[in-house]
């Protein structure tokens, strides 16, 4: 009788091949069905039993684990002349082994086979070594080999798709996920739960020695042991390991290829790779083949983290670790936490390891190579303004400026689509069509029509779509000059910032540390009058270092390379929102642009506005001279016009109290004089 043992060693698994005396001599064996074991030993015998070990070798768990799963079919050929007794196997491991045949073909078939070097080889061709006989179980992919030996996926239960396309995952979500359809633009619908936003207070990044003295510790990056992330990443690889299928998705972050990043995600939901799908740059064929990840994300957001784990404030964890280059996301299954995950990431790597600086903004180049860079929060028309028929597309929200000029980080767009039309912004609703994501917004399941001004769910409703939808965007997304105009966007409730004017030096620093905005507060909370939004850098919650580095950067830059910077208000005018104004008119704000981009704005004649020692032009082509002044085109009066500036110039001062002991005299100096 003839058995093998498969015990586990620190080493991998060890097989033994046992003979029980007496018995006929067998052919040679040469182990061809054995083509990943590393050693071998000559044969000996086992002193406490009738067995006579012939070899042993030591091989992986998962290889043996796939020797054994193509051991399904028992051989036939008897083991000697007197015996029609096939080979039975025995087994002892510390888990359980999916297996219960070890021989695959008739030892006849196997002494056909020549021994051959290559057969330890990790990427050998099993067919090859089969021919004409039966054929083994498929060889591991080089993605499921990774994804077993760091997160302990169980390859051979779990259903690994990887890189699939838009095709694919559409028939994924329509069959797997609840309430996903096909609108009639061809897009996808998708929805994520509870969270329809990001949840910034739940970012965290684990404290560790390569990272610890780079990070801007504080309320936007909270610290977590190294202990509380092992907890939280086993978590979510336990997760991904009781699905039924999961997705990869491998591509780039950063259009120029000397600073690029390799980003793996991993996921559940077939809406989530397709959004990365989407949002990261998509790699050629030939690039996928052996893709070695720089960035890894584990995305278990279907399910919740621990929140009782120290350091834990609620079940949902978004945490990065930049020692281990990883991300893990539990309890969150709004797309967008993936997308500013590699933000992040970015933020980090690009000004801490190659001198560029990371930005959240969008750009657009002319006809003749000139660059803008629009900064902004979300909802003060970043995506929108950027979106210029005139003027191709480099990016609608996230970019680097290298020594070299500027380039995009990512391979799509992610546009609020709330109140959207294809007269107000046909790039955008023309760009929502097949491979496309429409995120928690509502359709007529009779026509699959989506109203885009349907909030039921969220105000956050969004698209998400590759780049390449934008007709006139410019793939690759790579500026090789450097930006000539620079844009600091808010949208002001108040209507008491200019809908344009100019800043020197001082003021860009000081505006872009302050990144303020304004949002409007819900009648849930009691609070009538606008809320005032500031967010260091035009992005905050993203940030990885101290906003004063980033803010350097950005004015060596800018003094270098001569750019002129502008802060335009898309707010409100006449009035602040809750007592009558209206909203800057897009035809007056896109008349102002294209003002900026002729030089034309550059040229006019401009007064101090007060308060703020904003430069505001007194005439703008294609706009009312009333409307550029905001005491001028004030209905109210003029007492309540001075209370509402400064009322809003003492909480520029308040918020930048946080960030003076790091400012230069000059820049404290361009704060607003109340």
């Amino acid at each position: 009788m003839t058995a093998i043992t498969a015990s586990r060693g620190v080493d991998g698994w060890s097989c033994s091949l046992f003979l029980r005396r007496p018995t006929t001599s067998l052919p040679e064996i040469p182990w061809t069905c054995f083509p990943h074991f590393t050693s071998s030993t000559q044969p000996s015998s086992t002193p406490s039993s009738s067995l006579t070990q012939l070899t042993s070798y030591t091989c992986t768990s998962n290889h043996l684990t796939h020797i054994m799963a193509s051991a399904q079919k028992d051989i036939k050929t008897p083991t000697s002349p007197s015996s029609n007794r096939r080979p039975s196997v025995s087994t002892s491991a510390s888990r359980p082994v999916h297996f219960k045949n070890i021989f695959t073909s008739s030892t006849a078939l196997l002494k056909t086979q020549p021994f051959k070097k290559e057969m330890v080889s990790d990427t050998v061709n099993r067919t090859s070594l089969h021919p004409g006989g039966v054929q083994p179980t498929r060889e591991h992919t080089e993605i499921e080999e990774e994804l077993h030996d760091k997160a302990n996926i169980d390859y051979d239960r779990v259903a690994i798709i990887p890189n699939a396309s838009a095709a694919a995952l559409y028939e994924d979500a329509l069959v797997y996920e609840t309430g996903s359809a096909i609108t009639s633009s061809g897009a996808l619908t998708a929805y994520s739960g509870l969270k329809t936003g990001r949840s910034p207070l739940d970012k965290r990044i684990v404290k560790e020695p390569t990272s610890e003295n780079e990070i801007w510790w504080g309320p936007v990056n909270k610290p977590m042991d190294p202990d509380v992330w092992r907890i939280n990443r086993e978590r979510a690889v336990d997760y991904l390991n009781t699905r039924n299928r999961i997705y990869v998705v491998d591509g780039y972050a950063g259009w120029d290829e000397r600073y690029r990043i390799k980003v793996r995600v991993v996921c559940a939901r077939a809406y989530h790779a397709l959004f990365m799908r989407n949002m990261l740059i998509r790699p050629k064929p030939e690039e996928l083949v052996h893709f070695e990840p720089d960035y890894v994300i584990y995305n278990a957001g279907s399910f919740p983290a621990n929140r009782f784990t120290v350091g834990m404030t609620s079940s949902t964890s978004v945490a990065i670790n930049f020692a281990e280059k990883e991300m893990v996301i539990l309890g969150t299954e709004y797309a967008g936490e993936m997308k500013k995950g590699v933000f992040t990431i970015l933020f980090y790597e690009m000004p801490v390891k190659h001198n560029v600086l990371t930005l959240h903004s969008s750009a657009n180049e002319g006809k003749e190579g000139d660059v803008t860079l629009f900064f902004g929060l979300s909802g003060t028309g970043k995506t929108t303004l950027s979106a210029d028929p005139s003027r191709a597309l480099i990016g609608d929200d996230e970019h680097c400026w290298s020594d070299t000029g500027v380039f995009n980080i990512e391979g799509g767009c992610y546009a609020k689509c709330i109140g959207l039309s294809a007269e107000k912004e046909p790039e955008i609703f023309g760009s929502i069509r097949f491979g496309s994501v429409l995120e928690n917004v509502v359709f007529n399941p009779e026509t699959r029509e989506v109203d885009y001004d349907d909030c039921t769910l969220t105000e956050n409703t969004r698209a998400c779509y590759p780049i390449e939808y934008i007709q006139n965007a410019k793939i690759p997304c790579i500026a090789d000059s450097h930006p000539s105009n620079i844009i600091l966007l808010t949208c002001d409730a108040r209507a008491v910032l200019p809908p344009i004017s100019k800043l020197n030096n001082a003021q860009t620093m000081y505006h872009f540390i302050s990144g303020y905005t304004s949002k409007m507060a819900g009648t849930e909370d009691g609070i009538t009058e606008p809320q005032a939004t500031f967010s260091a850098c035009f992005g905050q919650p993203f940030l990885a270092l101290h906003p004063m580095r980033y803010a350097r950067m950005l004015s060596d830059k800018i003094t270098e390379h001569k750019a002129n910077v502008w802060l335009l208000n898309t707010g409100w005018v006449g009035a602040s929102a809750t007592k009558g104004g209206r909203r800057c008119p897009l035809k007056y704000t896109r008349a102002i642009l294209d003002a900026i981009h002729s030089g034309e704005l550059a040229q006019q004649e401009y007064e101090t506005y007060e308060t703020f020692n904003l430069q505001v032009p007194k005439t703008a082509p294609g706009v009312p001279d009333q409307f550029l002044n905001p005491s001028k085109s004030w209905s109210g009066n003029a007492a309540e016009f001075q209370a509402e500036v400064k009322k809003l110039g003492q909480l520029f001062r308040e918020n930048f109290a946080k960030y003076e002991d790091e400012a230069t005299q000059d820049v404290k100096e361009a704060a607003p004089v109340v």
